[in-house]
């Protein structure tokens, strides 16, 4: 089953549910705020995304700017960065399409087209 970590009040998240619904792909909606990911969930999504880690904080993020993340995050280990992102989900970049051998960070159509077509 593929889970959906979104925040509701984030018109990409809606964007990409809309988009989740019109092509006809079963999921299970996981609210980011009210369950935020733990450091090993985070770790395995990572893994399993491919990506940087640093691709996993949300950098429009009032939250991020506060913590003035963009100055600390080059010094930071990779599991001071899990450890942090898993405080709080307003730090993880969302939605998130978990899959079975793949997750998806952000919203970009052509790429969940690509992921879901393979």
């Amino acid at each position: 089953m593929n889970i959906f970590v979104c925040y509701d009040r984030c018109g990409t998240c809606k964007k990409a549910e809309a988009f989740l619904q019109e092509h006809a792909v079963p999921y299970e909606k996981r609210p980011i705020k009210e369950q935020n990911p733990t450091a090993e969930e985070l770790r395995t999504w990572w893994q399993m995304s491919g990506l940087p880690l640093r691709k996993f904080f949300n950098t429009s993020g009032l939250l991020y700017k506060d913590l003035k993340l963009k100055e600390k995050l080059p010094e930071m280990t990779e599991e001071e960065m899990l450890a942090l992102l898993s405080t709080d989900g307003m730090l993880v970049k969302r939605p998130l399409l978990i899959r079975e051998e793949k997750v998806l960070v952000g919203f970009r159509p052509e790429e969940w087209e690509k992921e879901l077509q393979g």
